[in-house]
């Protein structure tokens, strides 16, 4: 099992930047990959980044791609989430996710084993 604790959220002006963290505790995190997702208010649960155990593998949707970059440092336990040139549509929480099987990426909630509790962004336009 796996405890993911995010930070690094906040209030942001449109075309600005936020660095968002992800640290993990308890099981090996090298052995999970890793995602980011968001939910505005009255919407699903949407995929915004994933990587492979290793970090060498990336995947994003095409409304962050070129915007957004996910990475992972294995030593520090740790996933992060590089985001720029912010839009007030990438105003959600965001939630770092662990895959528990063997998958190599993971892009929908139903493949993830274990949550964090979630950052808010606020993008002002």
């Amino acid at each position: 099992q796996v405890q993911l604790v995010e930070s690094g959220g906040g209030l942001v002006q449109a075309g600005g930047s936020l660095r968002l963290s992800c640290a993990a505790s308890g099981r090996a995190f090298s052995s999970y990959a890793m995602a980011w997702f968001r939910q505005a208010p009255g919407q699903e649960r949407e995929f915004v980044a994933a990587i492979n155990r290793s970090g060498s593998v990336t995947y994003y949707p095409h409304s962050v791609r070129g915007r957004f970059t996910i990475s992972r440092d294995n030593a520090k336990n740790t996933v992060y989430l590089q985001m720029n040139s912010l839009k007030p549509e990438d105003t959600a929480v965001y939630y770092c996710a662990a895959d528990d099987s063997m998958r190599v990426l993971s892009t929908t909630p139903t493949q993830i084993d274990y949550w964090g509790q979630g950052t808010q962004v606020t993008v002002s336009s």
